[in-house]
Parts: C-alpha cells; structure tokens; sequence
C-alpha cells in the first residue's frame, strides 16, 4: 500500500545543495515539503567523509543561508594562525542537524531518511520498504552535483590477489604500520591523506605518491569572507588575465601573485580544479619525492603498480590508499534548473555552490515563471585543466551579469555570510575596501575581455 504524502515540494538529496535550497524555499514561502534522502540524515556525502576531513574553505562560506557554520572565529594557533575557522566532519553533520531541526520546526517540512526516490513524486523506505507518494508536489533533484567519495566508489584500478588496498576513510583505523603507503590520487583527498600520514610522523621516504596530473590551487587565505581580502584575490586574477597570452600563461600570473599555488615549481600542472589549499600543506606535500608520474593507475598487485608502459616495483607490505575517486559526476553538463519534470539545483556562483543553491531557492520562492528564474539563476560549469577553466570564467561573467539584473537577488545575497564578496554596512566606509572595489572594477572589463578572447582561441 502506498502512503500518501501532502506536499508542494518533493526535494530528493538531503546534501549541502539539497539543504540550501529547501533553507531559502522555506524562509521565503508558505510552501510544505518532503526532504527525501537514502541516507540516515542530512548531511550527504559528509556522513561518509574520512576521518580527518576538514572543509577546505572558511566555514562561513559553507552550508545555508538562514545559519551560520561555526562561529566566524579566526584561528588564533597553528599554522593557519589568521584564517577563519573549517570545520571537521562531525561539526558539519551536527549543523546540518541543528538546520533540519530548524526547517522541521516550522511544521512544513517532513524528513524521510533512508528513503530511495523511485521516480516521478515516489519514494521507498530501505528499512521497511514502504512506498510513498507526494502526488501532485513539484520534484526537486538536488542530486545533479552528487559527487562521489572513495569510501563510496570502488577502486577505478585491478586490485590483484594478495594486494593491500583500503580507502582513504579507512587509513585512520590501520593497526599495523606498513613500511611503504602508496598514495593513488591526484585531487585534494590525496592531498589530504600525504598531509594526515606527515602529520602523524610517517616519513616522507615512505610514502609514494601516484599523481597522474599535477594541480594548480587556490591559495586558502585569499578565500576568506573578508571583502578587502577575497575582493583583491578577484582584482589579482582579473589584472593578471588581462595580460596573459595563452591559458597556462593566466595560471602563471596568477601563481606570480599569490593566488594560485602548485606543489612542484618545475612541473607545469594540467589539471585546474582549483580547490583551496594553504601554503603550510603545500610545504608537506614537497617533502614527499617519490612522486609517480606514469599516467593512471591500472592494477596494483603484491610488490608492484601496473602502468600502461610497465611495473613499477613497491615494498611488498604496502599499503595502497585509494583517493582516486572522480568527486563530480562524471559527464555533468550545466543545464536549465528550472525543467517541465522538475528543478535541479546547481552552480550559479563560480566556486560557491552552497550560495548557488540558496539563490536557486530564493528565486522559487519569490517567482511564478520558469523562465524568468533560469533567466536570473544561469549555472555554470566546473574546470578540470586551464582551458575549461576560460570557459568556467566566461560562464560565469555572464552568471553574474544575470544575476546583477534581478536587485532583490543581489540584496539579499549580500545577508547571507554565504556571500564572500558582501560588503557589510559596517565596512563600506573602510578605506582598504573602497581601494579594492576600485581596482576591481578597473580590471575587470580588461580581464573578461583577455578570458573570452583565449577562450575563443583555445576552446
């Protein structure tokens, strides 16, 4: 028998998209919803994240709009003495609980954990197997970012008998110390995993790292929710794209002004991502030399990592971390948020999806036609080497033009600590502020018009 659910919304992914979404919804509507999601609460891939996550930004700039993450502390210890806090794993699920509770308070939203969507406005229990119905309420697929996490992905190489292999969230838990950690991955969790293993006093010749591509960073304090500090980092890239003469040549001027940042100074990186990383990790992470640059990994077997053009030998103890899940969805493709079967959520701010999301929210709640919202809320694509991160840019330009059109999107962007180029009332008589707006005003029209010109050369 299927249970009927009284709803104007069915949003699927109780995640950081999901979440931000229904936050805003509900803060500016009267409408009820059913937040669906398989996991056991809120929080998505955070409840299955490694052990010693952290998130990569400032916490402020991370979560939903109506409630603060943390507590916009800066750190006064440690090697990021001066930034603002991030917030460790279990801090992010306790928050997206105290937002759930929020929302649920309300009386207009219904959570059904361990629920699987089974299309059209149908759910199912993974428990219990009951089915649900919220006929007649308009789907949300908040799911179109889903990205996936080594704990979750199985290894995307042969694993052959007898070789040791674990995933990253399993690393914290190794009862026996190998004499070899091979780390496979070239993203920021392997990052994570060589930082974590150096921290713990495993010595850098005992860790091989199989980096199939080496990546530009952004430098971490240059993302913080300070307007005269992120503001400058966008007047820096801006006036060093100006002046570049191919994509590589943009991440080198970038790199000249501290903006971008790159672990091996003799090798020029192909992969352009771009996730924040601090100077103090960098300086880790080159301690770690034996580096494998032989493409991707094929197979690991005792003693040995299978390459396309051959073995390379490892301590038969080794212990392989795979960190080489693919994070996004392989294949995604921005596309309209507003669709005749249902909304999907998506990027509508470079670089900051939680504030995407909210905005995709708000405009819901505050608009009747579609065509209007996806006129307003145009989503943008993600980098994965110099080149896409041009046409990342150009998106993102015209993004920012249509979102500059709709005033009251604007305005109440600039509430949310979500935002990290709002200006609070109390800091727009500050001088070092006013002199940052002015540079990047000044070097903004040269920088996008150098960005779309490569792009039309090198797309």
């Amino acid at each position: 028998m299927t249970v009927s659910v009284d709803a104007d919304y069915l949003v699927v992914g109780a995640g950081a998209m999901g979440m931000a979404f229904l936050d805003a919804l509900v803060d500016h509507s009267d409408a009820t919803v059913a937040l669906v999601d398989r996991r056991h609460a809120p929080g998505g891939h955070w409840l299955a994240a490694y052990p010693f996550v952290r998130l990569h930004q400032a916490s402020a700039l991370y979560g939903v709009a109506s409630t603060l993450l943390g507590d916009g502390r800066v750190q006064e210890r440690g090697p990021e003495a001066g930034l603002q806090e991030r917030a460790t794993a279990p801090e992010i699920q306790a928050y997206y609980r105290r937002v759930l509770d929020r929302l649920e308070s309300t009386g207009r939203v219904r959570f059904f954990p361990g629920c699987e969507y089974t299309g059209g406005t149908g759910f199912r229990s993974r428990v219990s197997g009951r089915e649900y119905s919220a006929r007649g309420a308009r789907l949300v697929d908040a799911t179109t970012l889903s990205g996936s996490i080594p704990a979750e992905f199985p290894p995307p190489f042969g694993v052959e008998p007898g070789a040791r292999v674990v995933p990253v969230g399993d690393l914290a838990g190794i009862s026996h110390a190998p004499r070899q950690v091979v780390v496979a991955g070239a993203g920021k969790t392997a990052m994570d995993a060589c930082v974590w293993l150096l921290q713990q006093g495993v010595d850098p010749g005992a860790i091989c790292w199989v980096r199939p591509r080496d990546a530009w960073m952004i430098n971490r304090a240059l993302v913080q929710p300070d307007p005269a500090i992120f503001l400058g980092m966008a007047a820096d890239t801006m006036e060093a794209a100006a002046l570049a003469t191919s994509p590589d040549d943009v991440f080198l001027r970038m790199e000249e002004r501290g903006v971008m940042l790159r672990i091996d100074p003799d090798v020029r990186p192909t992969m352009a991502k771009t996730p924040t990383i601090a100077q103090w990790e960098i300086d880790l992470l080159r301690t770690v030399t034996d580096v494998v640059r032989r493409g991707h990994l094929l197979a690991v077997a005792p003693g040995r990592l299978r390459f396309a053009d051959g073995d390379v030998r490892i301590d038969p103890d080794a212990l392989v971390v795979h960190c080489a899940a693919p994070g996004l969805r392989p294949g995604y493709r921005p596309q309209p948020v507003w669709q005749d079967d249902a909304i999907r959520p998506q990027s509508v701010r470079i670089g900051f999806p939680c504030l995407g999301a909210a905005m995709c929210g708000y405009v819901e709640a505050t608009r009747d036609a579609d065509d209007e919202k996806n006129a307003i809320c145009v989503p943008t694509p993600y980098s994965d080497n110099p080149t896409d991160w041009l046409t990342m840019q150009v998106a993102g330009s015209a993004a920012s033009r249509a979102l500059g059109g709709a005033r009251d999107v604007k305005a109440w962007a600039d509430t949310t600590a979500l935002n990290p180029g709002r200006i609070l009332p109390e800091r727009a008589g500050d001088a070092d502020v006013a002199a940052v707006v002015e540079r990047m005003r000044a070097a903004m029209g040269p920088g996008r018009e150098r960005i779309a010109a490569l792009h039309a050369e090198y797309a």
